[in-house]
């Protein structure tokens, strides 16, 4: 039986993910087809409810139901207990389990791009559903302090309930920082941009966006022009389609030059 998986969010468009899964999936002669699906929050029990009933057998979640989702959802994995987020959903024992490959994902993106974040200052634009895990990362990986900032601040603030240690500050502040990760959806629409004025930062700082489609938003062409180091979340975007993968099929994928280059 030809097992079904999905990724679900608002928007979805940009999502590459069935493009990744379907090639892992031909790749390693499992019958099997991912797609993705645009839905609304009224949306979110009846799609858990199609993993229980195992018409799904894999959910990946994206922009904005990583928190969203966890109400309708049995258990947590510790990682996606610790920051509240789930991005890989799946069934065991007819239990529904969240888990996050976010964490993971950034982890070794950084490590690609051969970048080392102990004792370094990170300045994170936006709370939504991947900063978390961005921040759960970044802790492990010993930075020396993290900044947050938020165009709605109260948001900002609860995630300090999780992570008591990160510094808030008002949008549109450009605190001293030696790497910028912009995880906010600004940038998805090509015409998207960031009201942040980063002419005076750098150059030799590292800017960084979870933003794996367009491949250069604008917040990274800006930086790159200013002399900064730039990298795209689409690394991230591999690894935790890898855990995921891995998780779901008990199989691990190749990321070689073909999956990479499958992605541009």
């Amino acid at each position: 039986m030809m097992k079904k998986y999905l990724v679900i969010g608002n928007p979805i468009e940009h999502s590459l993910s069935p493009k990744l899964h379907n090639h892992w999936l031909k790749e390693n002669n499992i019958d099997g087809i991912y797609d993705k699906k645009k839905i609304d929050q009224k949306d979110l029990e009846n799609i858990i409810s199609e993993v229980k009933k195992e018409k799904l057998h894999g959910i990946n979640v994206t922009v904005p139901y990583k928190k969203e989702i966890i109400p309708f959802l049995d258990e947590l994995s510790p990682e996606a207990k610790e920051t509240q987020s789930v991005n890989t959903i799946y069934l065991q024992n007819g239990t529904t389990i969240g888990h996050n490959t976010d964490i993971a994902g950034f982890e070794l993106a950084i490590k690609y791009a051969k970048y080392d974040i102990s004792n370094k200052k990170i300045f994170i634009l936006g709370a939504g559903g991947v900063a978390p895990s961005i921040i759960y990362s970044l802790k492990k990986m010993k930075a020396s302090k993290i900044i947050l900032s938020n165009r709605t601040k109260e948001k900002a603030e609860s995630l300090k309930v999780l992570f008591r240690d990160i510094e808030i500050v008002d949008w549109g502040n450009n605190p001293d920082f030696d790497m910028i990760i912009n995880a906010t959806s600004i940038g998805l629409n090509n015409e998207d941009e960031i009201k942040i004025d980063f002419s005076s930062v750098g150059p030799n700082k590292f800017f960084y966006d979870v933003i794996y489609n367009p491949r250069e938003t604008i917040f990274l062409k800006k930086a790159k022009f200013l002399g900064n180091k730039v990298e795209n979340g689409k690394m991230m975007f591999i690894y935790q389609a890898h855990q995921s993968f891995t998780l779901w099929h008990k199989k691990m994928p190749k990321i070689d030059d073909e999956t990479i280059e499958l992605l541009d």
